[in-house]
């Protein structure tokens, strides 16, 4: 049976169109997925997205743990508090474990949020690192708290219209920085739409009331189906489509996730991405015909063939985009062709995201 997050019940009431994802009992739509996602765009729209794991990281050997755990170079967010990094987890080989965000708090306090359908894996590899490597840490998943993403143009100030209180401690925050209202409850400045706004971690306990809240304010509840054409316009990656075990961040368009900068730093993974051969890169593609790219279409470069790893209708664009795997080499500007039901059609290579704060960048 899947899983069930706290507003299970409510979706249900709802109407929502549920279906399983990473084990969990998630709503697709509740009425209209182009409604919700322009919603998003234009005004402010609320993802349930309590099926994600917060797992807090303590003790006093967390900075180097997670220095040697990820990618990324925790170290560069150590002594901001609230700030966030995102990173890769990665096997030895350079496969993608998980992406996730981390959070710091405090030199012996971090927290990182992982997808659903890899939570119990990531759990367990993260312990075993722990053990091999003799680390001081803890690890505790908070299956305790709940989480509302909160997006779009109106998100904050909604916010701040049902919980006041939480106005003078979050007004200032930049992108990419959070804050603790109190010890269960996180505000922060992350989103996964490529639109402004907050994901609010509280515990499981409030969470159906801060929901009924935001949308007796107006904001619209939105299910997978949105997030996944509003993250594919913001040109973000879907862990599963755009990257997994079996590829690395560097053919995955994540290279900016990766700090080599400290190079006494040995994270897992790290030998491995030196050694990489370069061959493959991820790019964003706009079909220049009708028609609608979806993942594993087959691509035509002037370098070699590749495939689709993500694509869709954008709804903000009114045209079909993707992100595919290719040779590399491939330049914005560039022609290839998309193999969709039999034809070769036609499709432009360009550099997400394909759109930002509800504006077309390509």
């Amino acid at each position: 049976m899947p899983s069930h997050t706290p507003l299970h019940a409510a979706h249900v009431a709802l109407g929502a169109k549920m279906v399983d994802f990473g084990g969990w009992d998630m709503p697709l739509a509740y009425r209209s997925q182009l409604d919700e996602h322009h919603a998003v765009r234009r005004a402010a729209g609320v993802f349930d997205v309590s099926h994600m794991l917060n797992i807090d990281v303590t003790g006093p050997g967390a900075l180097d743990f997670l220095r040697r755990l990820l990618a990324n170079d925790v170290a560069r967010i150590a002594g901001q508090p609230g700030k966030a990094l995102y990173s890769c987890m990665l096997r030895p080989d350079g496969g993608v474990i998980d992406d996730l965000l981390v959070y710091f708090f405090a030199a012996d306090n971090w927290r990182l949020v992982v997808n659903a359908g890899t939570a119990d894996k990531d759990l367990a590899w993260m312990r075993e690192q722990a053990a091999a490597w003799d680390a001081d840490v803890v690890l505790a998943p908070r299956r305790d708290l709940a989480m509302l993403a909160v997006q779009g143009p109106q998100a904050r100030e909604i916010v701040w219209r049902v919980r006041p209180e939480w106005r003078a401690a979050t007004e200032e925050l930049k992108p990419f920085i959070g804050t603790r209202i109190d010890e269960s409850t996180l505000v922060a400045r992350t989103g996964y739409t490529g639109e402004d706004g907050f994901e609010v971690v509280l515990p499981d306990s409030g969470v159906e009331a801060f929901w009924n809240a935001l949308l007796a304010a107006g904001v619209q509840p939105c299910g997978l189906g949105a997030r996944d054409t509003l993250r594919l316009e913001a040109g973000m990656n879907l862990y599963g489509q755009d990257m997994d075990e079996t590829v690395h961040p560097l053919e995955s368009g994540l290279a900016w996730t990766v700090s080599f900068k400290d190079a006494g730093r040995d994270f897992v993974g790290r030998a491995a991405l030196e050694a990489a051969d370069g061959a493959l890169d991820l790019v964003g593609l706009k079909l220049l015909e009708r028609g609608i790219m979806r993942g594993h279409m087959k691509v035509r470069t002037a370098a070699g063939d590749g495939e689709i790893t993500s694509g869709s209708m954008s709804p903000t664009m009114g045209v079909s985009i993707g992100l595919a795997r290719v040779p590399a080499g491939a330049q914005p500007g560039d022609r290839v062709e998309v193999e969709i039901r039999g034809k070769w059609l036609p499709a432009e290579v360009v550099r997400p995201p394909f759109v930002r704060n509800g504006q077309a960048l390509v």
